[in-house]
């Protein structure tokens, strides 16, 4: 896996995310704060390999996600105060998009 480079609770969530929804969690290396320059060298070229891969898999998704908060206001959802009323929200929303997308 790659939790090496990650602190101890990202590692702990990760883990748990892993065992209890069967979900792996991707997300680009950062540089980890102190650490020295020989072992940053040396990791780059993985670590730049690794976020550009990661970067490719969530760029689609995250366009689809900017898509629907620019068509819907799909975030505004003040006066919701139920969960039934959120879902109903959200689905309301994700459909007048798509309706929208056809006609």
């Amino acid at each position: 896996m790659f939790f090496w480079r990650q602190n101890l609770h990202q590692s702990r969530f990760f883990s748990n995310l892993e065992k209890e929804k069967k979900s792996i969690m991707m997300t680009p290396i950062k540089g980890a704060k102190g650490e020295c320059q020989e072992i940053k060298k040396r990791d780059k070229a993985a670590d730049d390999l690794f976020s550009v891969a990661v970067s490719r898999i969530r760029q689609p998704i995250e366009s689809l996600f900017n898509w629907l908060i620019q068509k819907t206001d799909i975030q505004r959802a003040s006066k919701v105060r139920l969960s039934k009323g959120l879902l109903v929200h959200i689905f309301g929303k994700i459909a007048s998009a798509f309706i929208n997308l056809i006609f």
